[in-house]
């Protein structure tokens, strides 16, 4: 089906589109947090870099990064059509999770980020382990 505008229009459109956070992997990440008895969490808090999640005692930022979006190549999904936009898009968002990490971590912060696909049921054990160290529980 066309597109209903023009290139332009429908980037006018786009650009004013802004996330709200990728919400069913943040709820699987709580849902895990109550099954392993972990409290001391606070979601969305307000600091520049927005981590999904800071632990504020213990000066952890967690980051639930979508794998498409964020350059994670597990699934190897690609779109064919206008490939250049989207590699570029994904080196930015690369780029700027980079510069927040380094931000926090200059901060004196510990950093955790945790890939979508490690949310799956195969890769739980490992995913909480990795979490759990950090949090030194």
């Amino acid at each position: 089906m066309a597109d209903v505008y023009d290139k332009e229009t429908r980037s006018s459109v786009m650009q004013r589109v802004r996330s709200k956070g990728n919400k069913s992997t943040e709820l699987r990440l709580i849902n895990l947090f109550t099954e392993y008895g972990i409290t001391g969490w606070r979601r969305n808090y307000p600091v520049k870099g927005h981590p999904d999640f800071v632990f504020l005692k213990k000066r952890v930022a967690i980051f639930v990064d979508g794998c498409f979006w964020h350059g994670h190549n597990c699934r190897n999904t690609r779109p064919k059509e206008n490939a250049d936009y989207w590699d570029k898009k994904r080196e930015r968002n690369i780029l700027h999770d980079k510069k927040i990490t380094d931000r926090f971590e200059a901060r004196g912060w510990t950093v955790v980020r945790i890939w979508e696909c490690e949310l799956k049921k195969k890769n739980l054990h490992e995913t909480m382990s990795r979490l759990l160290r950090f949090l030194e529980l």
